[in-house]
């Protein structure tokens, strides 16, 4: 049996998570492929965010599928990494893009397959700091994950062209590899002593006496989500396009500055705690404004690409201050029993953010009269730094009020 305390033992356990943001690797490669496979600037984004919706219906397949078949978390984990590696590669080989749409909807059920067993094979192998300390990493490994494929993908669309970029999805392979020599079988788990956290009885002991029923204020926090990851793919899907407009039809540098972008994400989600230690609920309010400032400074940037880049590499930041205190408000507007229940309602309005993203700048696009090419394409920005700000101002008054 392989040492789970040993530092190769805790990166395999970490590598699957590597691959869960991978979905957005090809954002680099937006413009040619709608260039190349003649279609709209929405139907290219639905390339980037569709893996999102087959995500939200498997996520939820998942445990009843390992429960009909008997599939051990291990197992699922492989199968779903699997998948991802299949069907990302699969636009290599071909030049449709309903072919290439159904490839990426099936990346998204590898993605949904495994996603919430990467997190509890954790929990049940790791306990106490630990596993606070590991699941923190897994988080990390997301973005650093994401940061990683963009970079390769950009690579590769600069060397070999749009059909070269997905050949990052062959990491997935060897994360598969890596994962099954070294992360122990689930069985081996039973001669371990595994204890849940005193934490987690204590907080249901003290939400159950105080909050008998789910708060509505839960489906405005899944509304939250939503709108939070609207804002954030949007302007992700929307840079490439922008940056060729304003670089020339050549230009292939967009996942370099969709790499750093993440790299402002991570410092937020490291800063959270402290930041929130200090601020307590104020870090809503910075949150929110910083993120409005950085749509105002890429959707008034014109053809300023430094001001662009910098309202791309700022939102970020914001967005892994705000993001983590949704999830920080559940146990006080829900009792225990109901927590799996509005973690999963939050996490789908964050997924459906992601594959509405699309259709929602489509839209905003239409109502200010504004094509969906060119700098057009940042036009959705202000009005998102517009709402951002509402928001900000209706969360003030309604804790006012509620203090009163």
């Amino acid at each position: 049996m392989n040492n789970k305390n040993s530092i190769v033992t805790k990166l395999a356990f970490l590598s699957v998570s590597f691959m869960v943001t991978s979905a957005y690797a090809i954002q680099g490669s937006l413009p040619q492929l709608k260039a190349a496979l003649n279609i709209t600037q929405t139907q290219s984004e639905y390339l980037v965010t569709t893996p999102s919706f087959a995500v939200m219906i498997f996520v939820v397949l998942s445990p009843f599928i390992q429960e009909w078949f008997h599939i051990s978390d291990k197992k699922i984990i492989m199968a779903g990494v699997t998948i991802v590696g299949l069907a990302g590669i699969v636009p290599m080989f071909v030049s449709n893009y309903m072919t290439i749409l159904i490839s990426r909807l099936i990346l998204g059920a590898g993605y949904g397959l495994y996603n919430s067993q990467a997190i509890s094979m954790i929990s049940v192998w790791y306990q106490g700091t630990v596993r606070a300390q590991m699941l923190g990493w897994r988080a990390a490994a997301e973005q650093i994950g994401q940061a990683c494929t963009l970079t390769a993908a950009g690579l590769l669309l600069s060397f070999i062209g749009w059909h070269g970029s997905f050949a990052v999805y062959l990491f997935a392979f060897v994360v598969l590899l890596f994962f099954a020599i070294r992360v122990p079988d689930d069985s081996q788990a039973q001669d371990d002593e595994v204890k849940e956290d005193d934490l987690a009885d204590e907080l249901g002991e003290s939400v159950d006496k105080q909050v008998t029923k789910i708060s509505p204020v839960v489906y405005l926090l899944v509304l939250f989500a939503f709108l939070l990851v609207v804002d954030y793919v949007g302007m992700e899907n929307r840079f490439p396009g922008l940056a060729v407009t304003i670089n020339g039809s050549h230009y292939t540098g967009s996942s370099m500055f969709l790499s750093l972008m993440l790299i402002g994400a991570t410092l937020g989600g490291i800063s959270y705690g402290a930041i929130q230690k200090r601020l307590g609920f104020g870090t809503v309010y910075l949150g929110l404004g910083l993120m409005a400032l950085s749509n105002f400074l890429f959707g008034f940037a014109g053809h300023n690409f430094v001001l662009m880049v910098v309202g791309l590499l700022l939102i970020g930041f914001p967005l892994q201050l705000v993001s983590p205190l949704i999830f920080n408000l559940l146990p006080d507007l829900a009792p225990a029993n109901r927590q799996p229940l509005v973690t999963s309602l939050c996490l789908i309005g964050f997924n459906f953010g992601s594959f509405f993203s699309p259709t929602i700048a489509e839209w905003t696009n239409h109502l200010l009269w504004q094509p969906t090419s060119g700098m057009g394409l940042a036009a959705p920005f202000p009005i998102y730094g517009v709402v951002l700000i509402l928001i900000a101002l209706i969360i003030f008054f309604a804790t006012r009020r509620s203090a009163k």
